[in-house]
This record gives structure tokens, C-alpha cells and sequence, in this order.
């Protein structure tokens, strides 16, 4: 069934939609027989394809998560058209590889998310995040996104991996290109997409790409010379150990994805609660024993990972759809998280929601995110800090959000305390 004109979900104008009709579109989809198969939108410098279906009910969503053999990731994910080698040379992560090589390089970057390295992460976390809010009361009222929001997540991340803070602020001007998407703030690219601003925003892309892949390598570089016992060292020797080359693209997976996760939810957690102040309340009334529900009806809520890609490896039939061999699936996290068939009252925010089977941190199967744990940590540590030390705080006005149909971001947020 091909989608219908009011809901083309290729084209950027879609993503311009406020919010409230873009999840009212998704309903719509969710209500069809079955999926809906949507053209893509061809692009200067890397193509196109012949479109994909969309999967917008949870149940489709967990059942190609769980099903890897035959719902690819490869030859990528991250990606609705095929992504050119001079991308994936910095882009081509392990969430654009199967098994046995998806499971080679899960096994060794794990050692970044065990509990003996996040327990000795947790008196970081609460420093970083006391820090962060000094800063924004002595600066004073301006962005959340960019004086707290944005801040923890690229600091915890590059503390794990030894890069040093003068190159804090260069690591998250490059992680705002790669998440920037179509937005023409961050990218140059605007939405008539003409050669000349996709060839300037690819370039802007592989400019962030390669800096922030030469940052990690060459720190990989000094550590298998003279380990020192970090998170690096681990990772760049021993038996089984990641090359410079895959040792910044799993530095880019991480910047990009410990960014967009947290510092999303942590700027529509303040929205929320600002939105939703009996919940905030509610929060405060039992902090320790509300915030972890609390935490993922926000991801639920936001689910700053709009979509992922999947690649059928077979002919294969589900829930009434038959796919064939090479047919492009999106598995639409937003719209699953947003299900009548599995949320009672899907659009309401509510911290006490149980059970709560969101696909925020994707879903179920070999893909779910490894640092789904450590994202609602640094979510603990910030809100404990700015609703204990800033009681008054809340968002001003409507966000300024990020034009993308990957990311559900927020750019700018202005705030009061």
C-alpha cells in the first residue's frame, strides 16, 4: 500500500510539521492493513532506491529487532539510501553489521558499559553534573540545550575515552553536523536539496566525520604503545581489540549516540515537567524510588531515535505483509512508542507508567543500545541536580527543534530559574 499524498514521510517539509500532526500522521499509518511503502526522495552524491516500508506498530517493530537474520543491518542502518564507501569509512559502525562481525565488536566495546567501569563512572557523573549547573547559574538563564543539555553527555563521553577538555567543544560542534541531518543550522543544507548545498553539507559531514575519527585513532595509537589502563588501553590490546580505524567509528557511534539520547531527553524532560508540573511533583515526592519509570517515559515520549534501517536477506511473510529479498524496511521507533495496541493513552506523559515496553534504546535483539543503562544515569545525576539545586526551573517558550527525519532533537530550548 503506498502512502498516501498528506503523509509522505521522504520528504523534508514532513519533518517541519509540528510534532502534534506529524504523531497524528503516524496514527493514521498504524490504522492501515499493513504497512506502507514510501518512495524515496533521490539525493545529489549518494542516490537513492526504490522506496522501503514503513513500520510503524510495535509489534512489527520488536519482531524485525528480534529477527536479525533475516532484518539486516547491513549494508546499513544508519542510512535509508545506500551510504557511499566515503562515508562509511567513518559512519560504517557496528550498528551497520550482522553477526559474526557485529557480535566481534559488541564483544570488545562492552567493556566500556560493565559495572565495575559505570560504578566507577557514578561520583564522575554527579561532579560533571554540579559543574554544568554552576556554569548555567553563573552564566545565567540563556539555552538549556547548550549551557546544560548538551554539555554532561559529550563530557562523560569523552572522559571514558581520555580526550582531554580542550577538544570538549570541537567534539560537539562536529556531533551537532552529524546529527544536523537536513538541517540547514548545522549542515548548510536546506530543504530544495540542490547539488550545490548537499555537496556543501556532505562535505561538512565528512570533514566532522574524519576529525573526530583521527581524535579516537590517534589516542588509540599512544595507548598500544604505553597502555595506561583506560577504557582506551582495553579496548586497543589484548587478544581480541579494535583497530584505529574501528576504534574512531566506535567513538563516533558513541559521541553521536550518548549525544543525541541523553542531551534530547534531558531538554524534553525540562519541557515536560515544565509542561507537566504534577508529574514533576509527583518526581520530587519520591525522587529515588520514581526517577528510573520517570526516565524512560521520557525516552518513550521523545524516542530521539526516530528510525532505523532493516535489509531483507530472504523472502520472508509477517503479520500479513510479504516481503521480498532486498526490500528496505524503516522500523519507525517514534510511531511504535506511540502504539494504542500496547500504551493505554499513548499521548499522555506519565511517570508512572508500568509496564512501560518502549523502543527508545531500539529494539529488542542484537542492536539494543549498550549504553541505555549509563543514558539514564546521566539523566538521574542532572535532574537530581537541577530540581534539588534550581526548584524553580522550567522551559520558557516552544523549542527551536532540529530538521530531521533520524533524530528527534532539540536545538535550542530557553529557560528560567
Amino acid at each position: 500500500m503506498t502512502v498516501s499524498a498528506d503523509v509522505d514521510l521522504s520528504q523534508i517539509p514532513f519533518w517541519g510539521l509540528p510534532q502534534a500532526e506529524r504523531m497524528d500522521a503516524f496514527r493514521r499509518l498504524r490504522a492501515l492493513d499493513r504497512p506502507a511503502f514510501v518512495q524515496e526522495q533521490f539525493l545529489p552524491f549518494v542516490g537513492g532506491g526504490p522506496g522501503y516500508y514503513a513500520l510503524v506498530r510495535h509489534a512489527d517493530v520488536t519482531e524485525a529487532s528480534r529477527n536479525a537474520a533475516v532484518f539486516s543491518s547491513e549494508p546499513c542502518s544508519n542510512s535509508i539510501p545506500d551510504m557511499p564507501r566515503w562515508l562509511a569509512v567513518y559512519f560504517g559502525s557496528m550498528i551497520n553489521m550482522d553477526d559474526p562481525r557485529h557480535a566481534r565488536l559488541r564483544r570488545i566495546v562492552s567493556r566500556a558499559f560493565t559495572p565495575k567501569i559505570l560504578g566507577k563512572m557514578e561520583e564522575d557523573l554527579a561532579v560533571a553534573a554540579a559543574e554544568i549547573v554552576d556554569g548555567a547559574i553563573k552564566e545565567g538563564p540563556a539555552d538549556f540545550v547548550a549551557q546544560v543539555a548538551a554539555k554532561l553527555p559529550v563530557r562523560v563521553i569523552c572522559d571514558m575515552m581520555g580526550i582531554p577538555p580542550k577538544f570538549h567543544d570541537m567534539v560537539l560542534r562536529r556531533t551537532n553536523v552529524i546529527l544536523g541531518n537536513a538541517d540547514a543550522e548545522y549542515t548548510g543544507i536546506d530543504p530544495e536539496l540542490s547539488r550545490l548545498n548537499v555537496g556543501k553539507g556532505l562535505l561538512r559531514l565528512l570533514h566532522a566525520g574524519h576529525s573526530l575519527n583521527r581524535l579516537a585513532a590517534r589516542l588509540g595509537d599512544q595507548r598500544r604503545k604505553h597502555p595506561t589502563g583506560d577504557l582506551v588501553s582495553l579496548l586497543v590490546n589484548g587478544e581480541e581489540h579494535l583497530t584505529s580505524q574501528e576504534l574512531g567509528s566506535f567513538f563516533i557511534l558513541l559521541v553521536v549516540a550518548g549525544s543525541e539520547t541523553t542531551r534530547n531527553a534531558i531538554a524534553y524532560g525540562l519541557k515536560l515537567f515544565t509542561d507537566h508540573p504534577e508529574q514533576r511533583e509527583l518526581l520530587m515526592s519520591d525522587f529515588d524510588g520514581r526517577i528510573v519509570k520517570a526516565c524512560d517515559e521520557i525516552v518513550r515520549y521523545a524516542t530521539p531515535v526516530i528510525q532505523f534501517r532493516r535489509t531483507l536477506t530472504q523472502d520472508f511473510e509477517m503479520n500479513g505483509q510479504q516481503y521480498r529479498k532486498g526490500d528496505k524496511v524503516l522500523l519507525f521507533y517514534n510511531s511504535a512508542n506511540r502504539d494504542e495496541a500496547v500504551f493505554t493513552d499513548p499521548d499522555a506523559f506519565d511517570i508512572t507508567r508500568d509496564p512501560n515496553p518502549h523502543v527508545g534504546f531500539g529494539g529488542p535483539g542484537p542492536h539494543y543500545c549498550l549504553g541505555a543503562h549509563l543514558a539514564r544515569r546521566e539523566m538521574t545525576v542532572m535532574f537530581r541536580e537541577l530540581f534539588t539545586r534550581l526548584p524553580g526551573i522550567r522551559s520558557v517558550g516552544e523549542p527551536d527543534f532540529l530538521l530531521s527525519n533520524f533524530i528527534n532533537g532539540i536545538k535550542h530550548l530557553g529557560y528560567t530559574h
